[in-house]
């Protein structure tokens, strides 16, 4: 057991498996007290199971850290009140929420339909803010406290994950609303992109070249939680971990602009913006056509391996991302 989160309160959710479960487990590891939330569903968002918020409880007492369990569905304003009244009810504050839970409901834009857009996006960013809107409520009055989202490479867009990739920016621009409006109060708001093996990235269909495990995820959670990132003012942040590799993201701004004489029409427009203005391309596009062979080929390049049957628990390669 370590102590670099020694005396804190921390609320997970999406903590059952996978990388919310890496993060609980580190966290209690350096001395935080943590609020296990899972609603217990299949990637798909189906079959919900409170045992599995339990059953990561037990793990961390049995490791001699202190837990408490939450099945609530945190896509609804009551769902994620309960994660925070939790950390109260049971340890009198709240220090971060960490918000990883997510599901998968896959297909092309033109295909998707309500049913396969609402619950992704309640899941990611409804479930991101409801529980940042309770936790910063009681941050504020605290006068400290830590916000931390999970977004995804994705974010700059996807094939056929639309859903998916709206919610991850809009985690990200949430995440930079928090900053700004709750630095005065001592609180701190950031985003996590990982690229890690876990359920949802067995199916990508190209190989990944840059991937670690939960654990590595867990890691920098665990530093932005610190007194040492809040000392180092880090805040309003997107940051990627892949293994041994962290990578901080560009904050939006304008590339270039141009001003054109005599008021804007389309004529002028055509005159200017392609030599003036331009574009900035899109790095994604170039990968298309390789993610398009490889699933062709059926492709799992990112499945993690078996474990044997009486492999130790920890760095376990399965489990939901963000």
């Amino acid at each position: 057991m370590g102590n670099f989160l020694a005396g804190k309160v921390v609320a997970v959710t999406g903590a059952g498996r996978g990388i919310g479960r890496a993060v609980a487990f580190a966290a209690a590891a350096e001395g935080a007290k943590v609020v296990v939330n899972d609603y217990g569903v299949s990637v798909e968002g189906g079959e919900p199971a409170s045992e599995i918020a339990d059953a990561v409880v037990k793990e961390i007492e049995a490791a001699g850290g202190e837990a408490v369990a939450v099945a609530d569905d945190i896509s609804t304003m009551a769902g994620g009140q309960r994660v925070v009244d939790a950390a109260r009810e049971a340890y009198g504050r709240l220090d971060g929420a960490v918000c990883v839970a997510g599901i998968l409901r896959e297909r092309m834009l033109f295909n998707m339909t309500e049913r396969e857009w609402d619950p992704v996006i309640a899941t990611h960013l409804k479930g991101t803010f409801t529980v940042f809107r309770a936790a910063s409520a009681v941050m504020r009055a605290q006068r400290s406290g830590t916000l931390i989202g999970f977004t995804s490479g994705n974010h700059q867009g996807s094939v056929s994950q639309a859903n998916y990739s709206a919610a991850k920016g809009g985690i990200i621009s949430l995440v930079r609303s928090a900053a700004l409006g709750l630095h005065k109060y001592g609180v701190t708001a950031n985003a996590v992109a990982p690229v890690a093996r876990t359920r949802m990235s067995a199916n990508v269909p190209m190989e990944l070249t840059e991937i670690g495990e939960p654990e590595d995820v867990a890691a920098l959670v665990v530093y932005l939680l610190s007194d040492r990132a809040r000392d180092e003012r880090i805040t309003g942040q997107v940051y990627t971990v892949a293994g041994p590799k962290i990578a901080v993201w560009a904050q939006p701004r304008e590339l270039r602009a141009a001003y054109v004489d005599g008021g804007l029409t389309p004529e002028r427009i055509a005159d200017q913006l392609p030599t003036a203005v331009g574009t900035d391309p899109m790095p994604l596009l170039e990968r298309v056509e390789a993610m398009a062979r490889a699933a062709a080929r059926g492709a799992r390049p990112n499945a993690a391996p078996t474990a044997p049957p009486d492999a130790p628990p920890g760095r376990s390669p399965s489990g939901p991302t963000a």
